[in-house]
């Protein structure tokens, strides 16, 4: 999560000449014999939270999970993962986590580690979405920050996790430096690289912050994968509930039956009351219109964050030993409005 605006935003760059060492660069390609046509899609089966490094993500070292420790042996990691895990599920009905990965985790030592948060989850029976995050500072501006490193870290994910079955690829998050066009022949050329990776398992982002879904969803070449939308409140000052309702519409198309909101959430640690109409705030506006719009459209949906550490929209805050951690909800109605749109709970109270 990061302040943006509604619109895609273009970062100035020779884009043409990068996206043609992405492509001639793309590395060893674990393609194999191509992937059967995927099933028909379900995207309300994702019912997920955020799980996300104290930083936002951004990094230029390993992302480390709030509540985890970069000295942590595989054994602790599993230990706190498998708590953390079980937590979200108890607290929030959750069967769906979204976990970072940059090339300082994957391709060092830390990648011994931080497999057994994704191993962790997997046993627990939780989907488990690994999507790539770029550098901070000059390095934060919507492109893949260095291809050499970039493929290599796809190539040992993949080669780890495309069996099983848990385990699903998100290609970059939110890759506002390349234009539409740009972004879905990357994209394909992820496909064409991980060929074995079955289309179902891959989540596309939409284009510029993974704003808008509706040109990736009209590309042929990425037919059969999910696709990410992220939609937030504070790309907005001010807008009723009809309107958070239009806009949040406008940006998935008629491509519902495909996408997953894998990035949306709010406010939870200021006592904003999300089970009450509140036409003043647009907060509770948009968290209500959001909900209720992915349970019609029957779309998965995986808050940010459901565990960060101090980040006000986070849903859960550690509690309880370190080594032993557990999880409290730090926003009982927002919960409640989650519980909604995964298709259980309870409507707005009027």
């Amino acid at each position: 999560m990061r302040p943006t605006p509604a619109g895609t935003r273009r970062t100035p760059r020779l884009r043409a000449a990068l996206l043609a060492l992405l492509i001639a660069g793309a590395g060893t390609s674990l393609s194999g014999a191509p992937a059967q046509a995927a099933p028909r899609m379900d995207t309300s089966q994702f019912k997920g939270v955020n799980w996300a490094d104290p930083r936002d993500n951004f990094a230029d070292d390993p992302v480390v999970l709030s509540g985890l420790s970069l000295s942590d042996s595989y054994a602790q990691t599993y230990t706190k993962s498998s708590r953390v895990i079980s937590a979200f599920r108890a607290n929030l009905g959750a069967n769906t986590v979204r976990l970072p990965i940059n090339p300082y985790t994957v391709n060092g030592t830390y990648w011994k580690s931080y497999r057994a948060v994704i191993d962790a989850a997997s046993a627990k029976g939780f989907k488990v979405i690994l999507s790539y995050w770029e550098g901070t500072g000059p390095r934060k501006d919507g492109f893949i920050d260095d291809q050499a490193t970039y493929w290599p870290m796809w190539n040992t994910v993949v080669k780890a996790y495309k069996n099983d079955r848990n385990v699903y690829f998100e290609p970059m998050n939110e890759p506002h430096g390349y234009t539409d066009t740009e972004w879905a022949d990357l994209a394909a050329k992820w496909l064409d690289t991980y060929s074995s990776v079955p289309r179902n398992r891959v989540f596309v982002s939409g284009a510029g912050y993974n704003d808008h879904v509706t040109t990736v969803c009209a590309d042929p070449r990425l037919k059969g994968t999910y696709l990410s939308l992220h939609h937030y409140g504070f790309w907005k000052e001010y807008a009723t509930y009809d309107q958070w309702v239009a806009d949040l519409k406008v940006r998935i198309g008629d491509c519902a039956n495909r996408t997953v909101a894998d990035e949306f959430g709010a406010h939870m640690t200021t006592g904003f009351d999300y089970n009450r109409p509140a036409p003043d705030n647009n907060f509770v506006n948009y968290m209500q219109a959001v909900t209720d719009t992915f349970r019609e459209l029957k779309m998965g949906s995986v808050y940010w964050p459901g565990l960060r550490t101090g980040d006000t929209y986070s849903l859960q805050t550690l509690t309880g030993d370190p080594s032993r951690p557990w999880l409290a909800t730090t926003n009982q109605s927002g919960a409640d409005r989650l519980a909604w749109a995964w298709g259980r709970g309870k409507a707005v109270r009027p």
